[in-house]
């Protein structure tokens, strides 16, 4: 419960179609696959709405490669990405492997970010590129749509690039707006997804991204040459198939991470409002006790190496459970192991 994966398996039907298209697509790996992924990327775009289509759209390897691609197309030596800790630790590392400097902003106490706080940093540091991270990992809290547009508005000067990292937006709760609604006329957002989370395809490797088409033919000038393999597009197509059998698991993990944010407040730690399968929460006296602690138990999450706060997945029900019924038991066992 450390990596904030879907740990419900593949539903049965999803499983034999996958099988299927990849036993299909194997007939011919002689050949190499098709480079545009263009049956992929119209999936892709029916499956995001909002009027996208496949032009819009990009993928790769997984988000990762996502933004590896984005950052070698506008980021490199002597230009900037701003992103604003704590958030998704591979921003730093994703700079630094295309020779981009990384400027860490600063977020409020709670860990917040503001509209107008947001905007006054993009002004003052004046980036290349600007990652938001909605839900934000490792907080699981999502921006609203005003910090989007303030942070957009913030970066005409500099000419940034926006990117809205949405890899958890599936699991939002609902009525939480998503940054694809904001993608007319502002040709320099991007909005990143993966179907690693919600999609239960951590193993497949498909991340993807929707944003003017401009943006998607200045990726096309990076990529590898046939980087998406026949084998991940036949999976990553069978499974947008049956995306209404597979969004359903998305709802019970939904129920055990608000279950998860209510038992720990009962039990006097501090979990932020959650929008994705992960809850972070506070209230830790010594997070190496209860880490250690889980461990012994079979149950491991994450430290995410924030004094106070550690980070769980939220798994299935029995996982659920484990995970909680031995915290407090290690609560129980004395004020070394938590502060109310």
């Amino acid at each position: 419960m450390n990596v904030n994966e879907n740990t419900h398996p593949l539903p049965a039907e999803v499983h034999r179609a996958i099988v299927e298209e990849v036993s299909a697509a194997a007939v011919g790996l002689n050949r190499y696959p098709d480079r545009e992924f263009t049956e992929l990327r119209e999936r892709l775009a029916a499956f995001l709405g909002h009027g996208l289509e496949a032009d819009n759209i990009w993928a790769a390897n997984g988000s990762n490669e996502v933004l590896q691609q984005i950052l070698q197309a506008f980021g490199g030596p002597g230009r900037t990405v701003l992103s604003f800790p704590p958030t998704y630790s591979m921003y730093p590392l994703l700079a630094a492997g295309t020779d981009t400097t990384y400027v860490a902003g600063i977020r409020s106490e709670d860990y917040g970010l503001s509209a107008e706080d947001a905007a006054a940093q993009v002004r003052e540091a004046a980036p290349n590129i600007v990652i938001l991270c909605s839900p934000n990992n490792p907080t699981g809290t999502a921006l609203g749509l005003d910090v989007v547009e303030a942070v957009y508005e913030a970066g005409r000067a500099s000419n940034a690039i926006v990117i809205v990292d949405e890899a958890y937006a599936e699991f939002a709760h609902t009525g939480t707006p998503s940054a694809l609604s904001l993608l007319p006329d502002r040709e320099r957002l991007i909005v990143s997804r993966t179907m690693s989370k919600a999609f239960a395809l951590a193993g497949a490797r498909l991340g993807y991204l929707a944003a003017a088409p401009e943006v998607t033919d200045a990726i096309r000038l990076v990529r590898l040459p046939y980087h998406l393999s026949a084998v991940t597009q036949a999976t990553a197509n069978a499974a947008l198939k049956h995306s209404d059998i597979l969004l359903a698991n998305v709802e019970a993990i939904k129920v055990q991470r608000d279950r998860i944010v209510n038992e720990l407040t009962r039990m006097g730690l501090r979990p932020a409002s959650s929008d994705s399968n992960f809850v972070f929460f506070g209230g830790v006296k010594d997070t190496k006790a209860i880490w250690e602690g889980l461990l012994e138990a079979g149950v491991i999450i994450r430290d995410v190496g924030i004094p106070g706060h550690l980070r769980v997945t939220a798994g299935t029900e029995d996982e659920t459970t484990a995970f909680l019924v031995r915290l407090e038991e290690l609560l129980d066992q004395g004020p070394h192991t938590h502060s109310r």
